[in-house]
């Protein structure tokens, strides 16, 4: 049986938000950011990732500045529906510091340690 996606089934937080995690597709976590109904949709209809700046309080659609945009491969819904995984294809660096994750720090024995540097 399929069933056509909507929106509106989502589970939003009170301010209409939804966490979203973009993956490549060797597996790798880039990045989490919050969409909304409006960019989700947007995002389906498009291909190309887009999310919502909270400290910006606007569209932010990503790489339109960069150029390193995300092409949609396929976009996942969790089991309670409150949290998206967007797998994606990443053009250059995810994070805003110019590394290709924004994980790039790890906590080990107590003391932070710096994974990746910024790609040139």
């Amino acid at each position: 049986m399929t069933v056509i996606f909507d929106p509106a089934t989502l589970r939003y937080t009170a301010e209409g938000l939804i966490p979203a995690i973009a993956q490549d597709t060797g597996g790798a976590v880039l990045m989490m950011a919050w969409m909304t109904r409006e960019t989700v949709e947007e995002t389906l209809a498009t291909g190309q990732v887009t999310y919502w700046s909270r400290s910006r309080q606007a569209i932010w659609r990503k790489g339109e500045s960069s150029g390193h945009v995300q092409t949609l491969i396929e976009m996942r819904v969790d089991c309670d529906r409150d949290c998206l995984l967007m797998i994606v294809d990443q053009a250059g660096p995810a994070c805003h510091t110019n590394r290709r994750s924004c994980f790039y720090t790890a906590i080990r024995d107590g003391a932070e340690v710096e994974l990746m540097a910024p790609e040139a």
